[in-house]
């Protein structure tokens, strides 16, 4: 009798778990089509009022390219939120600054420049630093690695930037480097080159537009794909 009741709660359980839908697999999106900039938009200050201003955003040789000057930023049309952003990089001529933007919001917000957003920063020897533009984050350490708490701020003059926890994770210039930012709900973690170099909580933002940046240097992305991440049912 115990056998037969048993086969039949084992034939319940095999019923119920091959009548369950099977959740799919997240799709990844290539933001960058590599042909031109379709779903991004240039904001530039200095084009609102220089018609002869050229953009710092191209495609060039299949790759998008940030040439770096007049500064400012591409910036998806969308928003996004809970996504892990796989990024390929490199500055091919010489070191210099750039960064990803993420859970950008209000333009402008920031020295009239930069969008409200939480930057990770691209900058050489420096890949994987947390910028706070007017969003905040938490990090362990946070003294040792933003400085003292009174000057600790999200807008201008006050100390920003949270250092990254890795040195050398970074490829040689002209080398392409591989930069994964995972944002699930109110966390950002970063990796370099696979190197977890970066993990924030308690983020002030948890969606919002992705921006890259032209900071002065040439940059080219080879990959910028986002990959949602959904929460698995029971």
């Amino acid at each position: 009798m115990k056998k037969k009741i048993l086969s039949v709660v084992l034939s319940l359980v095999l019923l119920s778990c091959t009548s369950r839908p099977q959740q799919e697999a997240p799709q990844t999106i290539n933001l960058f089509n590599g042909h031109d900039l379709s779903g991004w938009h240039i904001d530039v200050p200095e084009m609102d009022n220089n018609p002869e201003a050229p953009t710092p955003f191209i495609v060039r040789d299949s790759l998008l390219v940030s040439l770096g000057k007049p500064n400012g930023h591409l910036i998806t049309d969308s928003v996004y939120q809970d996504y892990r952003l796989r990024v390929e990089y490199r500055f091919a001529n010489e070191p210099g600054n750039c960064g990803v933007l993420v859970h950008a919001s209000r333009p402008r917000a920031l020295y009239k420049m930069f969008p409200k957003s939480i930057e990770v920063q691209m900058m050489h020897e420096n890949a994987g630093d947390f910028w706070c533009i007017v969003e905040d984050i938490t990090v362990p350490d946070m003294e040792a690695r933003r400085g003292p708490q009174q000057e600790w701020g999200i807008t201008e003059g006050k100390k920003r930037r949270i250092l990254n926890l890795t040195d050398g994770s970074e490829n040689p210039v002209g080398e392409w480097n591989s930069m994964v930012i995972e944002c699930l709900s109110d966390t950002v973690k970063v990796w370099v080159n696979e190197d977890l170099v970066n993990y924030g909580t308690n983020a002030t933002a948890s969606r919002g537009q992705i921006a890259l940046q032209a900071e002065g240097s040439e940059v080219e992305f080879r990959t910028v794909q986002l990959t949602p991440i959904t929460a698995l049912t029971p």
